[in-house]
């Protein structure tokens, strides 16, 4: 019982040991690029383990075949955590997965949705580097190299399987994928669109699959110090445009509400690209919804300002909140909305708010 007693020690002194010596991961910062640099593709469609975090979002809408309209969402998130990377073990917990997933549905006032998460590891889930290829058990998004993307989950309460095809060019976000968040160049993150991506597949929901087409929006971040220290949150929209253009926008606000810093991106029906600075881009509430889970008021149809074109956002329902708190620990609206400019719609998109219920925290 001594010796045994003694091996114990022993091992605990060497664990200790070993722990002392773990070193915490050091990650890459995002920075301006190069003049005459961009990002690189196809190597950026892929994971960047060099930063902390980084995000595959898909939003879009559907419609069944007797005109229904459906909303959708997928993310994938990737976050390092803290352990070291130099550590061998496949159970050491390197990196974590985490998965949101909804579908808005109003015909029938429902919002679907459902949340996992899991330490990347044993292939049963992770992210691959060199091209998008997302694992979270039996959660998968995945590119070809015609560039089309084939996304599969099975979630509780519905199911998605569902093909998006690009229509058109990639759009870098800021300058040339450098994307600011703030008045530090450190608050920033690297950053392309997908827009129009063309979609097609099925939906099922209390066990009958119901074939769908629309057309989606794909991000990808990827960053260190997404946000700054006094940021509370954001609002973010991504909008595929009825003419066939696409329109970003942003703002990051502070913990008093004010903006912090704001952007966005029109790609016109012509190609033209026109970036808009924070002082040309503002979120103007119009109404707002309070929900009855959190008490949070969400400005649920706002009026955006890019430039001197000025749009009204217009959701498909007003309870879209998702709570991830068992996942991300985030509470936030994020649902489809319709886009009007000049009393006519403009196109169909997705408006995400964070911070409305506590600052967001990464």
């Amino acid at each position: 019982m001594k010796h045994f007693v003694q091996r114990c020690a022993a091992v605990l002194t060497l664990l200790a040991a070993m722990s002392a010596q773990a070193a915490e991961p050091v990650f890459k910062a995002v920075a301006p690029l190069a003049p005459g640099a961009s990002l690189n593709f196809p190597a950026d469609f892929g994971a960047h383990p060099d930063y902390k975090t980084e995000w595959w979002y898909v939003t879009g809408w559907l419609n069944t075949a007797e005109g229904k309209p459906l909303g959708f969402q997928v993310t994938f998130f990737r976050s390092a955590t803290q352990h070291d990377r130099a550590n061998p073990s496949q159970f050491a917990p390197k990196q974590l997965i985490i998965g949101h997933a909804a579908v808005s549905d109003p015909a029938n006032g429902k919002l679907l949705h459902d949340q996992r998460s899991a330490r990347e590891g044993f292939g049963l889930s992770y992210v691959k580097v060199g091209d998008t290829d997302v694992k979270l058990e039996d959660w998968r998004m995945t590119r070809a190299t015609d560039g089309s993307y084939q996304i599969h989950l099975d979630a509780a309460g519905f199911k998605l399987a569902l093909k998006l095809a690009p229509s058109q060019p990639m759009l870098l976000q800021g300058d040339r994928g450098y994307s600011r968040k703030g008045t530090q160049l450190s608050d920033s993150s690297y950053y392309y669109s997908e827009p129009q991506l063309t979609t097609t597949g099925t939906v099922t929901s209390a066990g009958k699959a119901v074939a769908v087409t629309g057309a989606a929006w794909l991000d990808h971040e990827w960053s260190t110090q997404y946000v700054a220290a006094e940021a509370s949150g954001w609002d973010w929209i991504g909008a595929n445009l009825t003419d066939g253009g696409a329109l970003m926008a942003f703002q990051m606000r502070s913990k008093t509400g004010a903006k912090l810093w704001s952007h966005a991106t029109w790609r016109d029906a012509s190609g033209k690209i026109t970036q808009f600075s924070p002082d040309q881009v503002s979120f103007t509430p119009q109404r707002r919804w309070r929900s009855p889970r959190t008490n949070a008021e969400y400005p649920v149809a706002t009026q955006l300002t890019t430039g001197s074109t000025v749009w009204q956002v217009i959701p498909l329902q007003d309870d879209q909140e998702l709570d991830s708190r068992r996942s991300t620990g985030a509470v936030y609206w994020e649902g489809a909305v319709t886009l009007e400019r000049d009393g006519k719609q403009a196109g169909r998109a997705y408006l995400e708010m964070t911070g409305y219920v506590r600052p967001i925290k990464f």
